[in-house]
């Protein structure tokens, strides 16, 4: 028999201790090709990172994304966050993704992985959608990084709606992007180490 879990609702969320999140010391903006290979260095010797993509939000019907144009990897120590608009920077990032032997965790990544697909024109491989543990865990409601920081540290993960519908094809990156982009990977590899998937 498969045991339920509850997932706590937002008002109960709301009331929880915040998540520690990192700060942009503990983050490295990806926009030059030194700055690529030198991430990819550190990346590639991981058995595991966090992992998301911003796109520049569509506001018209039918308007076809082109992104992403961010790509957030994270370990637990540190994230990167790469801009895609330097091609320098998007071939590290499609090899990085591309590699086999790391997982790649994160949540709602079905979307992501086709824009992948689209723009960087390789098959990621390792992608582990966190909501899918969750499921065959007995939870029965679609679990977000919100949800998952909630039961598994107790705490509240912030997301800020502002920087989330902001404009992620912009050249220089705002402090909040950073740290909000940042912190969607770095949540998802908290989530995976506290998970045991490793």
């Amino acid at each position: 028999m498969t045991t339920h879990h509850n997932t706590p609702d937002k008002d109960a969320i709301a009331l929880l201790p915040p998540f520690e999140r990192l700060g942009l010391e503990r983050i490295t903006l990806v926009n030059t090709e030194a700055q690529a290979i030198a991430a990819y260095a550190k990346l590639s010797v991981a058995k595991a990172w966090g992992f998301d993509t911003e796109s520049k939000p569509t506001f018209r019907v039918g308007e076809e994304s082109d992104g992403p144009h961010i790509l957030q990897l994270s370990t637990p120590e540190r994230a990167w966050v790469f801009q895609l608009h330097d091609l320098a920077c998007r071939a590290v990032a499609a090899e990085l993704l591309a590699m086999e032997g790391i997982a790649k965790a994160g949540f709602g990544l079905g979307d992501d992985r086709k824009r992948i697909i689209a723009k960087l024109r390789i098959e990621p491989n390792g992608i582990l959608e966190l909501n899918t543990v969750f499921r065959e865990r007995g939870y029965r409601k679609d679990m977000g990084v919100k949800g998952a920081v909630a039961v598994l540290f107790n705490q509240r993960f912030i997301k800020s709606k502002k920087a989330a519908t902001s404009n992620w094809a912009n050249a220089r990156l705002t402090e909040a992007q950073l740290v909000y982009a940042a912190n969607d990977a770095y949540a998802a590899m908290r989530v995976f180490d506290a998970l045991g998937c490793n």
